[in-house]
Parts: structure tokens; sequence; C-alpha cells
């Protein structure tokens, strides 16, 4: 069954229990109604998420939309072990380096800073004081501290959380890579994680159509960084090798990191040093000059 036909058996299955509405709020902000919005925020401790992915390549085997994909439904596993808003598909990232790959959509540094901003002001008007962005894919990851930097610019009233995966030395056997070089971008792991979702999207068995291989094309210092090294690696847009993807390994390995994300989504909902921190520090931004030394 596909994440959509999930989704939707879920909503039948609330619609058939009258009773059960005002207690299960939906949890993808699209699907909610403004009324239930209102519960949905009161329900989720005015926690809203929003995992940010990507259009681009991914490799031979993998859909455009794999990071969009896997991100919100792993945010879909993590919010029923611990509730909290989901904003609708978001993939306004950077990717600069794909944009000679057909199928991606790259946006100018300015518009993925503008629109960012934009969007999380946007829900907290809406009422979400505590924003937690969930990267769902490794090119935003710089993007995403410096945004996290830029809140200290002006005073806000909501806090901006952005959360990273982790893999731990607790990660479950079925979800480890079967060997070693398999995993990377558009490899094994996101080809199994997409399996365990819409596994008509996904296809292992072209996953040798293309070279994964590091091409190794520039000869320059570890302490050297150039914009341009990832295509010189990998111009093909693809590292690693999908050919060993499987659902069950996407299975266990989009449940590991739903259950992860939980436990950050139950920490920042309990959280508030942070909102106390940061208006503690725009006091003092107003008259730096009173600051204690």
């Amino acid at each position: 069954m596909t994440r959509r036909l999930l989704q939707c058996a879920a909503s039948l299955a609330v619609l058939a229990a009258p009773s059960l509405v005002a207690q299960t709020p939906f949890t993808h902000w699209e699907d909610l109604t403004s009324a239930d919005f209102v519960q949905a925020l009161q329900k989720s401790n005015q926690t809203c998420m929003l995992p940010l992915g990507i259009i681009e390549k991914h490799g031979p085997s993998g859909p455009l939309g794999t990071d969009l994909m896997n991100g919100r439904y792993i945010a879909d596993l993590a919010t029923r072990q611990e509730y909290t808003i989901i904003f609708p598909p978001y993939y306004f990232g950077q990717i600069a380096e794909a944009r000679s790959q057909p199928g991606t959509l790259a946006y100018p540094a300015h518009i993925q800073m503008e629109l960012l901003q934009i969007t999380v002001d946007e829900m907290a008007r809406n009422g979400c004081r505590k924003i937690i962005i969930q990267n769902a894919h490794g090119g935003n990851t710089m993007l995403l501290h410096y945004f996290a930097q830029t809140q200290l610019d002006k005073r806000h009233d909501y806090v901006v959380y952005v959360y990273f995966a982790a893999t731990g030395t607790d990660l479950p056997a079925a979800a480890k890579v079967s060997k070693p070089g398999a995993d990377g971008h558009a490899g094994e792991g996101e080809v199994s994680n997409v399996m365990a979702h819409d596994p008509q999207d996904a296809h292992p068995d072209r996953a040798g159509q293309e070279s994964g291989a590091d091409q190794k094309r520039l000869n320059l210092p570890a302490s050297v960084y150039t914009g341009i090294w990832w295509y010189a690696s990998y111009p093909n847009h693809y590292q690693g090798d999908a050919a060993g993807a499987t659902a069950a390994r996407g299975k266990a390995s989009t449940e590991y990191a739903a259950t992860q994300l939980a436990a950050a989504i139950k920490a920042i909902k309990a959280d508030t040093s942070a909102a106390q921190l940061q208006k503690e520090f725009f006091d003092k931004t107003d008259t730096p000059v009173t600051t204690k030394q």
C-alpha cells in the first residue's frame, strides 16, 4: 500500500468514528480545517515542523523527489509518536550542484533565504511558536546552519530549531548497509527508504546503468573547498550503489529515523530556555553598552 493510500485509509478511519475527530487532528497542515488547525496548535504545544527536501536527480534508481518524500514520510512516522503539525511539501533548498541534471529545480540563493524567512514568519503569524526545520537533504546543511544564525538579526517571538538526523550506535541490523560503499547520494539507503513507502517509484534494478563511484577529478588538499567539488567527484549526481536496496531495510531505517526525530520533537516541545535566552539576547542588543562586562 502506498503512502497516499495509507493516509486516505487513516482519514477514512477517523471519519468513520466521529467521536475521535475532536481528539485526533490530522498531522498535515493542508489537511486541517481552520478550526481544527487551532486545536492542532494546542495539541502540539504550538510546535510546527517544516521538512525541507529538494527536487533533484537521484541517480538511475531514485525519483526526483526522493529527499522530499523520505523526509515527509519520516516526519509522518515521528508525529505518530510525538504530535506536531507538518508544513506542506517544501523543496526550495540548495541544489546548485545538480543544475546540469534534468528535472532538478534549483532556486537562487537569495530566493532560498527570503522564501524560508517569509515561510517561518507566516508559520509564526499563524501561532507556531516553535518551528522545527527538519533537514532532509544534505545540500541544505550549510544553508540551514546559516539561516539559523540569521534569526539573530532581528527580534522574533518564535524560535527556529533546525534538526539534522544523526546515525547512532544503536542502529538496528536491518537498517545497516549491505556492503561498504553502497550508501551515499541516491545509493542503497535512500532508495531503500523510498521502497518503504512508494516502492513503485524506486528502481534498484537500474542502479548499474550509471557509475556512482568517485571520479576524483580534482587534486586539491583537504583544507581547500570549491563549489565544483561535488560535480568533480560525482558528475552523474550519484554516489554509491543502489542495487542492494530493499523495502525491509527502508522500513527499519525510516522507523529508526522517526524515533530519533520524535525524541527531538518531544524535547523541543518541552523546551523553555531557548525562548527566554533569545528574549534576553535581544533585550541586550537594544542597548549593548549597558550589557554587564
